[in-house]
């Protein structure tokens, strides 16, 4: 069955932030993250594969996944899904699927938290999303002024991840008010901070990412119990957010090292 118009332009309109908030839609793209989209039961609209999709690793397994969950698959040339989609060279899979809905109400007093403030880089926001995924975390706030975290981009830097948590798209103000309210430690990512691993907190915790050049605004600042960075000794000034942020969150999860875990 051949794709139509109106969905077309859907796919189309998923690419933009307005449009895309306006439809409730996410798009995903390439063969890893059509497959955690799938693992963490996300609810799916319609799928598009190409022929190139049966010479990528794990393609033609995702082909018979996508059939198994009773997904609407839609047989296009290479051709037309490179027109639809949102890399330059895609795998030969493109799905659309519903976001997770759900409203942040209170956050748990023992929880832990990433927060990213006005975070421009899609790539970013999704390797931090990833990371929060792989260090178990309960829940991702995402502040205004953040890049959309269900943008083609930030999806596909997430490796589709973002499945597999809650995603809280919110202001700052009310943001920090669930942070207090909930009795939890506010710790800010700042390169004047204190080496992160001199902080441990007693009980939950909220590990707030700023933007790639300000920082976080100052009304996280001045609510927040610490301000942790990266020791780094060799001669770099700095980390992206991306790693900055994950390399953070591995240390507040108390993830064993390299070496305890070979010992």
């Amino acid at each position: 069955m051949p794709l139509s118009q109106r969905r077309r332009r859907l796919v189309g309109r998923l690419r933009n932030r307005k449009t895309r908030a306006r439809e409730g839609q996410v798009l995903v793209e390439g063969v890893r993250a059509v497959g955690e989209a799938l693992a963490a039961g996300a609810e799916v609209a319609f799928a598009c594969v190409s022929p190139r999709l049966d010479d990528v690793g794990g393609g033609p397994g995702l082909v018979e996944a996508l059939h198994g969950a009773g997904v609407e698959v839609v047989s296009l040339g290479d051709d037309e899904l490179v027109h639809l989609a949102d890399t330059e060279h895609p795998q030969g899979v493109l799905l659309v699927c519903r976001e997770p809905g759900g409203d942040v109400r209170a956050l748990q007093a023992a929880g832990r938290y990433l927060v990213l403030d006005a975070i421009q880089d899609p790539g970013n926001v999704g390797t931090l999303i990833r990371a929060a995924v792989a260090f178990d975390l309960d829940a991702v706030l995402v502040l205004d002024g953040t890049a959309d975290p269900w943008s083609p981009k930030a999806v596909r830097a997430s490796a589709g991840l973002l499945f597999r948590l809650p995603i809280h798209c919110l202001d700052a103000e009310p943001a920090v008010e669930l942070v207090l309210t909930a009795g939890i430690d506010l710790l800010v990512a700042a390169a004047e901070g204190t080496d992160i691993r001199q902080v441990s907190p007693a009980g939950g915790w909220a590990l707030a990412v700023g933007n790639e050049g300000a920082g976080v605004r100052d009304e996280l600042r001045s609510a927040c119990r610490h301000t942790v960075a990266v020791h780094m000794p060799g001669p770099a000034e700095s980390l992206n957010a991306g790693i900055a942020g994950a390399i953070l969150l591995h240390a507040l999860s108390g993830a064993p090292t390299v070496e305890k875990r070979h010992a």
